[in-house]
């Protein structure tokens, strides 16, 4: 499976060793439906939504770094255990990523976007809506870092409602 580049999300959770329920078939990766991550190797996957794992780790996040290197787009929204150090050690694996998924991410603060910042020069979209560490001037130093930021959604960021599109 490791040189495949789309599976289904059976077949991720036939790998990884635990199901629960049905998993629909999946155009992109998610795993919503694993119980568990272990290890994840797929060089040349180049989606994956890990959306609302609210227990997936800063471990499991650096695991998915360096066994994911490919990724362009990655959903991590609803993931409230993911941390600044975790993206410290993880994105410098993901030179391709062009759309970046973090909403509702609470830990998270502007050393996230400044790890992003410099490891993922690829990056168009961010979505950053609903992380009270991410404040609306980190926003603005992240969009200055990266120019060809087309897209930051900080909706709540800082008490603003806010999206931001040049």
């Amino acid at each position: 499976m490791a040189e495949c580049c789309l599976l289904k999300g059976r077949e991720l959770a036939q790998a990884l060793g635990s199901v629960r329920g049905a998993p629909p078939p999946l155009a992109s990766l998610s795993l919503a439906y694993c119980s568990s991550l272990k290890v994840l190797q797929f060089p040349q996957l180049r989606q994956l939504s890990l959306s609302l794992l609210p227990a997936l780790t800063d471990k499991a996040l650096v695991a998915v770094a360096r066994g994911c290197p490919s990724l362009e787009r990655l959903a991590l929204s609803h993931c409230s255990l993911l941390s600044d150090e975790g993206w410290a050690q993880a994105a410098s694996s993901w030179p391709r990523l062009q759309h970046l998924n973090l909403s509702s991410c609470r830990q998270l603060t502007e050393q996230t976007l400044d790890s992003i910042g410099q490891a993922c020069k690829q990056l168009w979209m961010v979505d950053v809506a609903m992380c009270p560490g991410i404040s609306i001037a980190s926003v603005r130093r992240f969009q200055a870092q990266l120019p060809q930021v087309t897209c930051v959604q900080p909706r709540f960021v800082g008490g603003a409602d806010l999206t931001l599109t040049l």
